[in-house]
């Protein structure tokens, strides 16, 4: 039995590209996430409610008052381009700070008909010895003294200041040793703690340490450099140093005994899931259908989580695509994502069994091995109702006629003008036949080319702002900023670069005000065209409230509970 793929069969598989292409997975439509866990009973912390999109009512904040004293909220809405891609968000921000040390649960929030995930917070003992000057100190700590290679270490630094400071910088400390990869969590964050009854306002920076060798990676003292306001007096210089640290770092572990190949992955938390383009229950031969597998790692860079094999089995073909990598930061630390995903085509038909996949991975918590699992996945592979079914010719019986070799030579000779006709009438009918469907074929119009959609002309504008930017082209990044700005706020474009850099987040406007120092700023300014480059690869624009535009000239040191 032959079988012949149709040409719809075909199209089929010219669209397996096409499906990851346009495939996406959806994400949660409200998101709950605090700045920092643990937090001691005296500091407060910040609990933000993102919603992915706008024009949703406010959140009900009420069912914090329990166990949370509830201090200021505010709002903000972000437009995010990442590569050409636009998307929008509201987000909440309200400061709390815990009525209890213990485990809390911070409840579900309400907004509109939907509600948020509940959030676990550790809540530790309040800490009154302030060390150093009482006035401004400088703390630095680790979540981990000793680890193994590859795996998270949490380095923060906090400076606690009760008095007002001037021209504070903040020199970071050196790392030495063993060779490390040192990646900051997040951004500068504020806010209160109360020791001895006294209210500091802290800030606090947190850096993610990767050891990538045995050893110890010895780290620096931090210096926090300021002039102190004390008494209505500005004070000299004064230096503030935290203690130093070291990281000793263990080799890796032997592999669990059932797994003597598992691949080196430290973790806080690890989620192994997997998404189908659709139901893999039946499947015709022919039809493509995708397969994302998904590892999601607490305390892990997204570079060093290993590839996925998808496992293999009879009836189905299975074609690679490439990964896709996220990072992800949370109050834990780094959250690396790596999807792997496939293609499946059925290429027989009956049953088939995609065998389970089993990932371990080494619980930087527990000092123990777990594994992460999938089920195993039945699929049943159909038939293909349009493909055509050539049998084989019957058999037929034939008398044989016994001739001598004169009287068979003639046979042939005769026969082969007739052949020959034959042949030759049949193609100048297929000849004529094609002429004709190829005249009479009705003609394409031709229409003109859609409109260039929005998003692209803004994404055409920063690409060649970037590419300008790398080449210390001041003017061609100008231009194209303002370009693209006249798409963005067509009823009130910005004019100027340093009025665009009012309205896009740091470090682009940062950048940008830099930029616009060249040509309006005393000394020309100090411009860094790789700089810019790389903070226009992904900035959100700010769209400030009317609530939030309100701003008092002196507004308070600390928020108010």
């Amino acid at each position: 039995m032959v079988r012949a793929f149709t040409t719809r069969t075909r199209g089929r598989l010219a669209l397996v590209l096409a499906m990851f292409a346009a495939y996406s997975s959806a994400g949660a439509e409200i998101l709950a996430r605090v700045d920092r866990d643990p937090v001691e009973q005296n500091e407060s912390f910040t609990l933000e409610i993102i919603v992915n999109s706008t024009g949703n009512p406010a959140p009900d904040f009420s069912a914090l008052e329990t166990d949370f004293f509830v201090g200021q909220t505010s709002q903000l809405s972000n437009t995010r381009i990442v590569n050409g891609a636009i998307s929008r968000s509201m987000t909440w921000t309200v400061a709390l700070r815990a009525r209890r040390a213990g485990t809390i649960t911070i409840p579900a929030i309400t907004v509109g008909n939907q509600q948020s995930n509940p959030v676990t917070i550790r809540i530790l003992e309040p800490s009154n010895k302030p060390p150093g000057e009482a006035d401004v100190f400088i703390t630095s700590e680790l979540d981990f003294s000793e680890t193994y290679v590859q795996a998270q270490v949490l380095y923060t630094i906090k400076i606690y200041r009760a008095v007002a400071t001037r021209q504070p910088a903040l020199r970071e400390p050196v790392f030495s040793g063993a060779e490390a990869l040192v990646e900051t969590v997040n951004d500068e964050r504020s806010y209160e703690a109360i020791l001895n009854g006294r209210a500091y306002n802290v800030s606090e920076v947190t850096y993610a340490v990767f050891p990538q060798e045995s050893g110890e990676v010895q780290i620096s003292p931090a210096r926090f450099e300021a002039r102190v306001l004390r008494d209505g007096r500005i004070t000299g210089r004064k230096v503030f140093e935290s203690e130093p640290q070291t990281i000793t770092v263990n080799p890796v572990p032997p592999p669990p005994a059932d797994y003597p190949n598992a691949a080196w992955l430290p973790a806080r938390d690890l989620r192994l899931s997997e998404v189908w383009s659709r139901d893999p229950g039946e499947l015709r031969v022919g039809e493509p259908i995708s397969r994302h597998i998904t590892v999601s790692a607490l305390g892990q860079l997204e570079t060093q989580i290993p590839v996925i094999e998808a496992p293999l089995a009879d009836g189905v073909r299975i074609y690679p695509d490439k990964p896709s990598l996220q990072r992800i930061m949370e109050s834990g630390g780094i959250r690396g994502e790596r999807t792997d995903r496939y293609a499946m085509i059925g290429i027989t038909a009956g049953e088939v069994t995609l065998p389970g996949l089993d990932l371990p991975w080494w619980d930087i918590d527990a000092g123990a091995w777990r594994v992460a699992s999938l089920p195993a996945v039945s699929i049943n592979v159909l038939p293909d109702q349009d493909l055509i079914i050539v049998e084989p010719p019957q058999e037929t019986a034939v008398e044989m006629i016994e001739v001598d070799d004169d009287a068979e030579a003639a046979l042939i000779v005769a026969a082969l003008p007739w052949k020959l006709i034959a042949e030759t009438l049949a193609a100048v009918l297929a000849l004529t036949w094609l002429s004709w469907w190829w005249s009479s074929r009705p003609r394409r119009e031709e229409r003109e080319p859609p409109p260039v959609p929005l998003h692209k002309q803004q994404a055409r504008h920063l690409k060649a702002a970037r590419k300008a930017a790398l080449a210390g082209d001041a003017r061609g990044v100008r231009q194209a900023l303002l370009d693209w700005g006249r798409l963005q706020w067509p009823d009130n474009p910005p004019r100027s670069v340093g009025r665009l850099a009012e309205a896009v987040s740091a470090p682009l406007s940062e950048e940008l005000q830099k930029l616009s120092g060249i040509s309006y700023g005393p000394d020309g300014g100090d411009w860094n065209g790789e700089a810019l480059a790389k903070a226009l690869r992904s900035f959100a624009i700010v769209e400030k409230s009317a609530a939030s535009k309100q701003v008092d000239l002196l507004p308070p040191l600390l928020p108010k509970f």
